[in-house]
Order: structure tokens, then sequence, then C-alpha cells
């Protein structure tokens, strides 16, 4: 899809953006005096329980914004009372297709936060066959009525993926995905055809070197470009790059004092595709995620320091460094 203006309010769809993926309770220790080693422990003040994974973050921030926003997820029935969960069922994200397994605890990941950094422990057998889910009937009416899909989880094994993507497609969608690191999927022969199913892929800078053995990112950039629409690179404090009809596109990001960068990317994603589902250009859908993105960065977890709508435009007028 060629970024333009969108049609009026009262012709658009109920959901605009259906974000599917992995849930997960994030147990969050930030704000560390020093980096975790073996053998050793690390003490600190700063704790959170927080919504973690792709779906939640990028969901909350493209919701706090104003995107009709729903997502697709399985948890455990433990999550009923998890303040986490709670926060995104009580948001303005819906939740309603969400699966509660009987069976498994919902998935949980320990985060450690240091200089800017993070190191992850994650638990989450309840995310096994989660494409599963794309068939239940409450799910594929929210298709139906849906804009956008946006894929924030392995996508592995790709020939799984590859016919449920080009089922969603079919029926009128446009789809992006987050597969985050998955070395498994970066070796995969069929990672250029999975690709070529999707709108927009967003990796960080040390995930687009792998998936494409590249050295640097803008060899990287040109070769994601032959196999996805429009390839998305996030580059941390320097902000993002993407390329659109043979034409490279770089933003770069704003200031801030970062204390946590978990989940900092999938606040890029929610901030992207809300401003791609408002009509706005590359570019500016480039500094939209690149605004979220960075504030995520201030509190623990992304999902902490949302911008409404209005501080969004704010500060992507803001100078930039």
């Amino acid at each position: 899809m060629i970024f333009g203006v969108m049609a009026p309010a009262s012709a658009r769809s109920p959901r605009q953006l259906i974000i599917f993926g992995e849930f997960y309770l994030d147990l969050v220790f930030y704000d560390l005096p020093d980096r975790p080693r073996l053998g050793e422990e690390v003490k600190t003040r700063r704790f959170a329980e927080l919504p973690g994974g792709g779906l939640a973050t990028t969901a909350l921030v493209a919701a706090g914004l104003g995107t009709s926003t729903a997502v697709v997820t399985r948890v455990g029935q433990d999550a009923r009372l998890s303040p986490a969960w709670q926060k995104l069922a009580n948001s303005k994200v819906s939740v309603e297709a969400c699966e509660f397994s009987s069976h498994l605890p919902t998935a949980r990941t320990v985060c450690a936060s240091y200089d800017g950094d993070r190191m992850m422990i994650t638990h989450d057998a309840i995310n096994e066959n989660l494409h599963s889910l794309l068939n239940l009937p409450l799910v594929r009416r929210q298709l139906r009525a849906s804009k956008h899909v946006h894929l924030a989880c392995a996508l592995w094994p790709a020939r799984t993926w590859l016919p449920v993507i080009r089922r969603l497609r079919a029926g009128g969608l446009t789809v992006s995905a987050d597969i985050g690191w998955n070395p498994d999927m970066f070796q995969s022969r069929d990672l250029p055809r999975l690709l070529a199913e999707l709108e927009f892929t967003f990796p960080n800078e040390v995930e687009a070197r792998a998936m494409t053995r590249e050295r640097s990112i803008e060899g990287a950039l040109r070769k994601l470009a032959r196999w996805v629409r429009i390839p998305v690179i996030k580059l941390g404090r320097a902000g993002s790059i993407a390329i659109q009809n043979g034409k490279a596109v770089r933003a770069k990001s704003i200031r801030v004092r970062a204390i946590d960068a978990t989940g900092a990317g999938d606040a890029f994603n929610g901030g992207f595709l809300h401003a791609y589902l408002a009509g706005w250009g590359l570019e500016d859908c480039l500094r939209a995620g690149n605004v979220c993105g960075a504030l995520a960065t201030t509190a623990a977890g992304g999902s902490s320091a949302i911008p409404t709508q209005r501080q969004l435009k704010r500060l992507m007028n803001t100078p930039l460094r």
C-alpha cells in the first residue's frame, strides 16, 4: 500500500489495527548499579511488573495515540489476577478475542536493564502453535472488520506462517511483522518468501545485519528492500531508516534520559503504525516511531511513557540532534 490519505472516519472499520502475537508478564529490574554477571548478585530499588512483549507494548502505544486497536493472544488463567494483564484489559485496547488456557501459565520474562540496554530470560510454552488462534470464529470476524494486522511473534517455522499470511492478505488486509531476535528464522531459505508477503518489517540494527548477512546498515537495508515492500530498520538513539520505491528515508530521534530500553522497539512500532493508519508519509511515520521509542526508554517497560496525539506532534517538531 502506498502512503496516502485515509478514508473519512465514517468509512473506517471498527478496528483499524489488530496486533497478533505473544503476551508476557514482564518483571523488570532497572536502573541497576552494575552489569549482572554469573555467580554475582546485583540489587536495585527499581522494579516493575508490566505487560510485556511486542503485542502489549505496540497495542498500548497505538491505542494511546488514538488508533482503534485489538489484540489476539493466549494467556493463562493466572493472568486474570495480574496487574500487568489488567493494565492491557482495562486500556483502550480490545482483548475480547484472546484465549485463556486452563493448562499453562501466562508467559513470563525477567528483564535486567543496564546502561541503555537489557538482558532477558523467558518462559513461554503457552505460545506454541499460536497461529491456530487465527481460525477462531471471533478472531476471523475481527479480521474481516479490520485494515491492518501486525504480527508480533517469531513466525517460526516460516513454512507454517507463509500460508497464514497469504490468507490474511487475500482477505484485504495489509500485514507487518516484528520477528525479533530469531537466528533460526534468519538462516531459513524461506525468509525472503515470507518477508515478500509483508508491507513492513521492523528489525533493529543487529537483527537487520543478521537477517541479511550484510556488514553495513545501508547494505542490509538495500537487501531487505529486495524482499519486503517497505523495510524499516530501527537504529536506537540514531533514529530509523527505511526504503520506499527505491529511495532511502532516514529520520533522527529526540534526546531523552534513558533508564530502561525494554520494549522501546515495540513502542516504535506502535507509533509508526498509528502514523501509517492515519495516512502520514513515510518520514513522519519514522519520526512518530522514533518519538514513541525514545519516550519508552524514560520509564520502566515499553508502555509506561506513551504520548498523547498532541504531545507526539509537538515532539516530532522539536529540534533534532
